[in-house]
C-alpha cells in the first residue's frame, strides 16, 4: 500500500480524518494522457463551515503546545517529503504535467518550507517598548486563528506548503482548498505528510472545490486570513470579499514578467536562459519570461538562436518520455494560449517557430516585432510563448519595462552587474535577477510582487512569514494596580 493510496482519500476530504465528500467525486485526470488517476472527493460549503469551526477550536490547544513539539513535527513533515519522494513525484509529472526535474524541484522546496518553518516557533515573535508610565510595555505577535488556504494547479505543491507550513508552525490551524485539477499533489499529499509526521487531528483541513468554496472560506468568521495564489482577475474578487469581511488577504497574483538583455550581454548564455524562463513547466508559472526586451544590436542573432534552441526542444508525456515540456493543464488553458498567438500573429507579430500543438501538447513559442499592440505581450499568456522585442537604448528598455500592469520579477543579462543593478531600480518588481531569467524559487528568501502581481511579499523568510500569519497585540505589565483620579 502507497504513501499516496487511493483507497484512503477516494471520494473523501480531509478534516483531521478521511471523511465522505458532501459534494461528491470529481475525476483526477492525467493531461498527458486523458487517464483517470482516481476520483478525489469534492467539498460544499457546508463542509468549509464545519471544518472552519472544527479547526478554530483545535487551534486554541495548539497554539499552547510547547513551540518546540509545535517545530518538532514541522522538522518530521520536511523529512516525509525526501522519505517518500519517488511516489510523490510520479503524481507530480502525471497529474500536473511536470516533467520529473520540476517535480523534484517542487519536493525539495516543499521540504525546505517545513524545515524553514520549523525555526519560527522559536524565533523572537516581539519586542519590548518604551512606556510613559512604570510599567513593562511590549508588542507581540499572537497566532491568527484559522488561516484560509486557496491554492492554483501550476506548482500545485510548493503553491501550497508554502503557506500551511509556516502558518501551522506559528501556531494557526489551516483549511486548505486545492485546485481540483491537482488535487492530489496540492492537497492529499500535504494531508497525508501531516498525518504522518503527527500533526493533531483537526488542525489541517483539505477541501478540494470550486469557487463556492473558495467564497465560504473567505466568508466564514472563523477564519481569519486568507492566503491566496492565482490569477489577478480571481485574486481582484479574493480581495474585494476578504475586504468586505475586514479580512487580512495576502495575494501573490499573476505575472508579465520582462528579460531584459543589455547590448554587452553573452549572446550564446542569454538565449539558454530566456528558453528556460519562457519554457520551464510549459510556461505555467507566475514568474515565466513573458516579454524578451532585447538590444537592438543583438535581436536579429537572439530570435534566431531561440528559435533554434525551441524547435529542437522535445514535448510529450513526461512519464514515459525524455521531454522538456509536458502538457497543458487541459483544454481550456491551451486553446486561451492559442487565441493569443492566434490574435498576436493578426496583430503584427511574427510567428518564427511554434504556435501549434497536438492534444495538450503545445510547441514551444517565439514570436517577433512583438510590441504593445500585440496581445501575447500584453497580457500573461500562462503557456509556453515567448514575445522578443527589441530596444535602442537603457532609458528606453526601463520605459518598456515598467510600462506593464503587473510587476513580479525581473531578469537583467549584462556584462555590467551594477549598470544592471542600477536598471532594476527603475523597474517596479517584487523580484530582480542581475544575469538570470525571471523563474527562481527558494523557501527561504521573500517572495511576491506589486502592481497587479498581488500585494508584495507575503511569502519565505521569517519576517515576511511571522507578519503573514500572526496579529500584533500591545501587552503591559504593572507591579501594581494603577490609580487613576476618579
Amino acid at each position: 500500500m502507497g504513501f499516496l493510496d487511493g483507497e484512503k482519500w477516494h471520494g473523501r476530504v480531509f478534516t483531521g480524518s478521511w471523511v465522505p465528500a458532501e459534494g461528491g467525486e470529481s475525476t483526477v485526470t492525467e493531461p498527458a494522457t486523458g487517464d483517470e488517476l482516481g476520483r478525489i472527493g469534492g467539498a460544499t460549503a457546508g463542509d468549509v463551515t464545519r471544518s472552519a469551526a472544527r479547526a478554530a477550536e483545535a487551534q486554541r490547544e495548539w497554539a499552547a503546545t510547547p513551540f518546540h513539539e509545535r517545530a518538532a513535527v514541522l522538522r518530521r513533515a520536511g523529512d516525509l517529503w525526501s522519505r517518500h519522494a519517488d511516489e510523490l513525484r510520479d503524481w507530480l509529472v502525471r497529474e500536473s504535467g511536470s516533467i520529473p526535474g520540476k517535480a523534484d524541484f517542487e519536493l525539495h522546496v516543499a521540504a525546505q518550507e517545513c524545515y524553514e518553518a520549523s525555526a519560527l516557533p522559536s524565533h523572537s515573535l516581539g519586542e519590548l517598548l518604551p512606556s510613559e508610565a512604570p510599567r513593562l510595555s511590549m508588542a507581540r505577535r499572537v497566532p491568527a486563528g484559522v488561516v484560509g488556504v486557496i491554492s492554483p494547479f501550476n506548482a500545485p505543491l510548493i503553491l501550497s506548503i508554502r503557506s500551511v507550513a509556516p502558518a501551522l508552525a506559528l501556531g494557526n490551524a489551516v483549511v486548505l482548498k486545492p485546485d481540483p485539477r491537482t488535487a492530489v499533489c496540492g492537497g492529499v499529499a500535504l494531508a497525508r505528510v501531516f498525518e504522518e509526521a503527527g500533526l493533531p487531528a483537526g488542525l489541517l483541513h483539505v477541501l478540494p472545490g470550486g469557487a463556492d468554496v473558495g467564497q465560504a472560506l473567505i466568508e466564514d468568521p472563523h477564519v481569519r486570513i486568507i492566503s491566496f495564489t492565482g490569477s489577478t482577475a480571481a485574486g481582484r474578487a479574493v480581495g474585494e470579499l476578504a475586504g468586505r469581511h475586514l479580512k487580512r488577504a495576502h495575494l501573490e497574483l499573476g505575472g508579465n514578467s520582462a528579460l531584459i538583455v543589455l547590448d554587452d550581454a553573452d549572446i550564446e548564455q542569454t538565449t539558454s536562459a530566456a528558453a528556460w524562463g519562457s519554457f520551464f513547466h510549459q510556461g505555467q508559472i507566475c514568474m515565466t519570461t513573458g516579454r524578451h526586451l532585447v538590444h537592438e544590436s543583438l535581436y536579429d542573432d537572439y530570435v534566431a538562436r531561440l528559435a533554434e534552441t525551441a524547435s529542437h526542444l522535445p514535448v510529450g508525456n513526461p512519464a514515459t518520455d525524455q521531454v522538456a515540456l509536458g502538457p497543458i493543464i487541459d483544454a481550456a488553458q491551451r486553446d486561451k494560449i492559442h487565441r493569443l498567438v492566434t490574435a498576436s500573429v493578426e496583430a503584427g507579430a511574427g510567428l518564427v517557430t511554434g504556435g501549434e500543438y497536438d492534444g495538450l501538447f503545445y510547441r514551444p513559442t517565439v514570436l517577433a516585432a512583438a510590441a504593445s499592440s500585440v496581445p501575447a505581450y500584453d497580457e500573461e499568456v500562462f503557456g509556453p510563448v515567448a514575445p522578443v522585442a527589441r530596444f535602442g537604448s537603457v532609458d528606453e528598455v526601463a520605459a518598456l519595462a515598467a510600462d506593464s500592469e503587473y510587476g513580479l520579477s525581473l531578469g537583467i543579462l549584462t556584462r555590467d552587474v551594477n549598470k544592471g543593478l542600477a536598471l532594476a531600480d527603475r523597474i517596479p518588481t517584487g523580484i530582480a535577477h542581475i544575469n538570470d531569467q525571471t523563474v527562481n524559487d527558494e523557501a527561504h528568501a521573500p517572495f511576491g510582487g506589486v502592481r497587479a502581481s498581488g500585494t508584495g511579499s507575503r511569502f519565505g523568510g521569517a519576517a515576511a512569514n511571522v507578519e503573514a500569519f500572526t496579529e500584533t497585540r500591545w501587552v503591559t505589565v504593572r507591579g501594581d494596580v494603577a490609580g487613576y483620579p476618579f
